[in-house]
């Protein structure tokens, strides 16, 4: 038997990004890791957490401030960029990537653009970023992001009415919120919630991490309730998060995954990057081709991505407008796969020490297999000025040193 960190989200009362955060601080999540991970975002901004009360219940409220003045509007190149500088572990920064893509996908959808195009104002504001980081920081101090957890959801409370935004007054659940909960198979409830209740971020937040389903059987570790800035009479305006442990067996299935592919024969092949690169961003948990002999003796490549079913409709949309294929398939497969957890090594003398990701995949005979992150040790290659394979030996050594 093997043990899997566990969580269930309570959305029944609704969900914003500086809900969830103080939530998951409240169950246990290390503030200082979490405020740094903000901070090293190098943008002014910075997190505050307080103890509060919401209709009566005591909860924690995460206050996120910013510098004064309009928020710079932003695609989602620039704010994957502050992503990828922002102090996180690998997977914590694969997890906040994930929640921008589902923005960006949701908005672009909206308002009938490419995601890659779409204007970060609401959702891309510096306090979105902070939840977003400062969530992903979180998730990862609780193990919530690595091993391969039972992560589940309530229905999503988005109450009703209308809300001011930047194109006018939006109607209550919005557009973007509609449009996460599609892809992801999220279940959304309106409830007799006046206003806005489920934000954007929230959501794609819940989207990116959790499947809808009921408290799992666990063993509870921690309990966290995250206060929202309102505080209406009739009941406490809090997100819940449950966190505990499951037990299984080492080896187990792990449920479906959507197998989805295209036969293309005529497309440039200098393109076949950019179009990983886009599937990739899409969502697909991996991409890659296949050669072939096509039609008529033609080479051709057999475009493979792995996704959830609720981000199908993402990934065949991107196949369609980055390639040249008029057809794309899928079909379900079941898999089996191995707990694994993320741990970062450390290597190279003092003041250029470089933080490198390992993913250790546990056998269950008492063995196991280690990855380095290879986009880490590139990185890590470059700013030590070695080559990669030099960086995978010190790498390697320093992992055994410090005992796996």
């Amino acid at each position: 038997m093997s043990e899997r960190t566990a969580c269930w989200i309570d959305a029944t009362a609704g969900l914003a990004g500086d809900m969830l955060m103080a939530a998951l601080l409240d169950a246990g999540a290390d503030q200082e890791r979490v405020a740094a991970a903000v901070a090293s975002l190098g943008l002014g901004v910075a997190v505050r957490v307080a103890p509060g009360r919401r209709g009566g219940f005591r909860c924690l409220r995460a206050q996120v401030s910013v510098p004064a003045g309009p928020p710079a509007h932003r695609h989602l190149d620039g704010v994957l960029g502050l992503v990828e500088s922002a102090e996180l572990d690998a997977d914590a920064r694969s997890y906040a990537r994930r929640v921008f893509e589902v923005l960006a996908h949701a908005e672009g959808g909206v308002h009938g653009i490419d995601p890659t195009a779409v204007h970060f104002h609401e959702v891309g504001a510096l306090d979105a970023l902070a939840d977003v980081v400062g969530c992903a920081a979180a998730l990862d101090d609780l193990g919530l992001l690595s091993g391969h957890p039972v992560v589940t959801t309530s229905p999503l409370a988005t109450g009703r009415g209308t809300v001011r935004a930047e194109h006018g007054r939006l109607p209550v659940p919005t557009p973007a919120v509609l449009g996460i909960a599609a892809r992801a198979g999220l279940p959304l409830t309106e409830g007799d919630l006046e206003g806005e209740r489920t934000t954007p971020t929230g959501a794609a937040l819940v989207a990116a991490l959790a499947r809808p389903g009921a408290f799992p059987a666990m063993t509870v570790r921690g309990v966290g309730v995250g206060g929202g800035s309102r505080d209406p009479a009739d009941r406490p305006n809090i997100t819940r998060v449950v966190v505990g442990t499951v037990q299984e067996t080492v080896r187990r299935p792990s449920g479906d995954v959507l197998v989805v592919e295209a036969t293309i024969d005529d497309l440039d092949p200098q393109l076949w990057p950019s179009v990983l690169t886009a599937v990739r961003a899409a969502g697909a948990w991996d991409c890659w081709t296949s050669s072939i002999t096509a039609r008529h003796g033609r080479p051709g490549q057999v475009l493979t991505a792995l996704c959830d079913e609720g981000l199908r409709e993402a990934i065949v949309d991107t196949v369609f407008r980055h390639t040249t294929t008029v057809g794309v398939r899928w079909s379900s497969w079941q898999r089996a796969t191995l707990p694994r957890r993320s741990v970062t090594v450390a290597i190279g003398p003092e003041g250029r020490r470089q933080h490198i990701g390992v993913k250790v995949s546990e056998v269950g005979d008492g063995s196991r297999t280690v990855k380095p992150e290879l986009s880490d040790v590139e990185s890590a290659a470059r700013a030590l000025d070695l080559p990669v394979r030099v960086v995978v030996d010190q790498l390697m050594t320093e992992f055994r040193r410090r005992g796996g």
